[in-house]
């Protein structure tokens, strides 16, 4: 319609962005000036935020407008006020399509009984056709004829964006003329651990890769979870499964424990090395600076939960015989039982953690904050990010040597450094590859595969039962919400509790059953470490990457990082039928 493009054409065309839509302010108010803020439904408790001021209508009938992007990756809250009289006109809230064409028109209506003139808004979506197309001298709105989408995704793209890693290590291959001298295990390597540690991996490099930008494949800016999220807390779940099996196979080729152990620091120390050194520097921008380098990462945490589990594991483990009948007296708590030295240590890990995160001083900030500072908590700590984690970082590490562009800044407009491999929150990366190991135990030491899945299962269930507690099955409003930013205990049990279920979904599928192989995931399960390494070092390389036609479409994205993502998984293939895998 006619009053659609008038309403639509703005003096200067404005360039839209990936989740961004163009709204037009209309002020037919004589003599007031208008003030629009905004707030996302994502951002909790957070204050509102200028978006734009649209100045006084001189002339009757001929409104003032300006044109503004507004975000389109959430709904959203509008909220107006007049400058004039400084009076707040009702809130709209909306849900803006991405690349949409809207108008908000604000304009006298009828007269109230009171005498006062009543204020009339509404937001006035027009869409765009193909017959606007000629309208070049409006580029979003011929690219929003081409796309004409409603998914979601992140409007900032960070070039600082952290990776996710897949398992720093695989187990070494059992040899079947060694005798057994310290533990009895099972012969048939199980395809389902592979199998998990592939997924897990190909999410991981689909997410790197960009994801087709869609916000869901994007880290939560606080709390809650997207499937990001699942990533790292999984690897380091398997990875407790490698622990286990690397040094039970070093263990029975007749290692010393003092060899094993000096084996497990040389792992260790390679994946922080690799971390600070390789991983951390963007070379992009200049030589290695040693006065701003990030000490702590992916690599870092998972080396140091490496070391620990396997001390642990050195330490304490004892020969197990086979006995998976379900009337063995204390069957149900076997597993703790057997544990118990590791689950005492396990217990003061995270009492430490619950005392430090919730008792600990920190100068500005209420005890046991946990929240992300800014804007949120309606602004009353903006320099508290991530409460006793981000202060013992700070303390320890020096605000240049931690990560200066979390998640948080783009929605809660942060400006405090934080990392989210900080040094508090391994104590729950500990805590979860931990679990992984005892899953691996289980799958080892027992046959049955009933009495496997009942031993998992009530993991499973108890990990569900503490993360439903503990978050009070909300986003925002639990005792501890989960929590990446935080790796807080509940967001260890909510994806421990995913990772028993999957886990025993695949064990089920492809030992159990043997209806499925594993396929594709059990190839770069295999090779984890070649081609996590890989596609960091080819990232910008073709045909892993290449100039798009349009920047600001989420189905080229989309099709490059998918594309990507499966070239990843022919060449672990390739590489498994030609028996070549790379280990630390």
């Amino acid at each position: 319609c006619l009053r659609c493009i008038s309403l639509l054409l703005p003096a200067q065309p404005l360039e839209l962005k990936i989740d961004q839509a163009l709204l037009l302010v209309h002020n037919e108010l004589i003599n007031e000036n208008l003030t629009v803020s905004w707030l996302s439904d994502y951002c909790f408790q957070c204050l509102y935020q200028d978006l734009v001021s649209v100045p006084m209508s001189n002339t009757s009938g001929k409104p003032s407008i300006v044109a503004v992007a507004v975000d389109s990756q959430h709904p959203i809250t509008l909220q107006l006020n007049g400058t004039r009289s400084g009076r707040e006109l009702p809130r709209i809230h909306y849900h803006f399509g991405e690349f949409g064409n809207y108008s908000l028109v604000v304009k006298m209506g009828n007269k109230e009984r009171n005498g006062k003139n009543r204020i009339r808004m509404g937001v006035l979506k027009c869409p765009v056709s193909l017959g606007l197309s000629w309208l070049s001298h409006i580029p979003h709105m011929v690219r929003m004829a081409k796309v004409s989408r409603q998914l979601l995704a992140f409007p900032l793209v960070c070039c600082f964006y952290s990776k996710e890693l897949g398992s720093p290590t695989r187990a070494d291959s059992t040899s079947s003329d060694v005798p057994a001298t310290a533990w009895t295990i099972s012969q048939r390597r199980l395809r389902s651990l592979d199998t998990f540690r592939g997924l897990a991996l190909i999410i991981m490099v689909f997410v790197n890769y960009g994801g087709g930008k869609y916000w869901f494949f994007r880290h939560q800016s606080w709390n809650g979870l997207t499937l990001a999220d699942l990533v790292f807390p999984w690897f380091v779940f398997i990875m407790g499964t490698s622990i286990s099996l690397s040094l039970n196979s070093m263990l029975r080729r007749g290692c010393s424990k003092w060899k094993v152990l000096g084996k497990a620091l040389w792992r260790s120390f390679l994946l922080f090395l690799i971390g600070v050194i390789i991983v951390n520097p963007n070379y992009c921008l200049g030589p290695l600076s040693w006065g701003n380098l990030r000490i702590p990462g992916v690599l870092q945490r998972l080396g140091f939960t490496y070391l620990v589990v396997a001390v642990l594991e050195l330490l304490f483990a004892k020969a197990v015989a086979e006995n998976d009948t379900l009337e063995t007296p204390y069957f149900a708590l076997r597993d703790i039982l057997l544990y118990w030295p590791q689950w005492v240590f396990i217990l003061m890990l995270e009492a430490i953690w619950l005392g430090l995160t919730f008792l600990l001083i920190v100068p500005g900030c209420p005890k046991g904050y946990l929240g992300p500072g800014g804007i949120g908590d309606f602004g009353k700590y903006p320099n508290c990010t991530g409460g006793a984690a981000g202060y013992i970082d700070h303390l320890l590490l020096g605000e240049g040597h931690i990560y200066q562009h979390p998640s948080s800044n783009v929605l809660y407009q942060t400006t405090v450094a934080y990392d989210p491999e900080g040094i508090l929150g391994t104590i729950n990366s500990i805590f979860m590859a931990f679990l992984g190991l005892q899953v691996l135990a289980s799958f080892l030491f027992l046959r049955c595969a009933a009495v496997k899945v009942h031993i998992n299962s009530k993991h499973l269930l108890f990990q569900g039962i503490i993360s439903a507690i503990l978050t009070k099955c909300s986003k925002d409003e639990g005792f501890i919400p989960a929590n990446k930013n935080l790796w807080s205990i509940s967001y260890v049990t909510t994806l421990s509790c995913f990772a028993f279920m999957l886990l025993l979904l695949i064990y089920y599928l492809v030992d159990v059953k043997r209806w499925w192989s594993g396929a594709p995931f059990f190839y770069p399960g295999m090779n984890s470490i070649l081609v996590y390494v890989g596609h960091e070092v080819f990232e910008n390389y073709f045909p892993f990457k290449w100039k798009m036609k349009d920047n600001q479409s989420h189905g080229e994205h989309l099709a490059q990082n998918l594309v990507a993502t499966s070239i990843w998984v022919i060449i672990s293939y390739l590489l498994y039928r030609k028996r070549i895998f790379w280990k630390i």
